[in-house]
């Protein structure tokens, strides 16, 4: 295994195991864990760029348009990391991963209604798939699975956000956080002066856990960043589905929740919906592999 897929599956194997941590400070309330997230992740980051000797840079490559896209993207992030604990400490950890399964076809048909890509024919099929397999669970239990659809949503509509922003993956995160950092503050400030404040309330452990959110936060994204520089698309879409693989796992095996047959037929949609979509990608991007060979052996010098 080369250098880049063993840092991207080291960022997909951490965030897999992402509900196991926040079990472990699950007696602080979602919203305050999401805005310690982010004071500590921007905290890390800033002095990470220090370090680096990158804020010269990083202040330079900011501006008016810069400062908008990324609160928007930082934004998203808010929605989505907050969904994300929320379906963890209320037990909803197999909900949370229906919506990374099918957080890669929500990002396909983003780029079709936003960026007027146009999709081949197997990839309408897997999103076709997928969008049965969400409106029968929805049928089965009688709402909407808003859990799994805001996680896929929230994140499909980040990485649009960051794939029409310019800044590299280090500068946009801390960007990102840096704008949530004050009202995150304020928000933990006013819990404090309310007396519901958990920061140096609920034990040593559970405050280091809580400065730590920010270390554990960086960390996968930045071998996830640094592995995709090295490996192809097709390899990061494969790999992509052992987060949501993980989390199902934890959810259905350690934290017991419930799982009958009547989930497991929507479910099902939507993985053999991924099955398709992976097969569709591999075999596209390795006959494009092919095309552009055969290309360069009989283009002249």
């Amino acid at each position: 295994m080369n250098k880049g897929a063993l840092y991207a599956l080291s960022a997909y194997t951490m965030w897999g195991f992402f509900p196991v941590y926040f079990k472990w400070i699950s007696v602080v309330p979602p919203l305050q864990i999401l805005a310690h997230r982010f004071i500590w992740s921007f905290i890390f980051l800033i002095i990470l760029i220090v370090v680096l000797k990158r804020f010269g840079q990083f202040k330079a490559s900011i501006n008016r348009r810069i400062l908008v896209s990324y609160f928007l993207a930082g934004v998203m992030l808010a929605v989505n990391w907050g969904t994300y604990v929320y379906a963890v400490n209320s037990g909803h950890v197999i909900e949370s991963s229906l919506g990374y399964f099918i957080n890669p076809m929500v990002s396909v048909l983003l780029g079709v209604i936003f960026l007027k890509e146009k999709l081949r024919l197997w990839q309408w099929i897997p999103v076709g798939l997928a969008a049965a397999g969400v409106i029968y669970l929805t049928a089965i239990f009688g709402s909407i699975p808003w859990i799994s659809l805001a996680l896929a949503f929230s994140f499909g509509l980040y990485g649009l956000i960051k794939k029409l922003s310019s800044l590299d993956s280090l500068s946009g995160l801390t960007l990102e956080t840096g704008l949530i950092f004050i009202p995150a503050m304020l928000f933990l400030v006013a819990q404090e002066a309310g007396g519901v404040g958990s920061f140096g309330h609920t034990g040593w452990g559970i405050g280091v856990l809580l400065a730590l959110t920010g270390v554990v936060t960086a960390i996968p994204l930045l071998l996830f960043s640094d592995g995709a520089k090295r490996i192809n698309l097709t390899t990061i879409g494969i790999l992509q589905y052992i987060t949501p693989t993980l989390q199902f796992l934890l959810g259905a095996l350690l934290f017991k929740e419930p799982f009958d047959e009547k989930r497991l037929v929507g479910f099902v949609l939507i993985w053999i919906a991924l099955i398709i979509f992976t097969t569709e990608m591999v075999i596209w991007s390795r006959s494009k592999t092919m095309e552009t060979a055969h290309l360069e052996i009989i283009e002249p010098d």
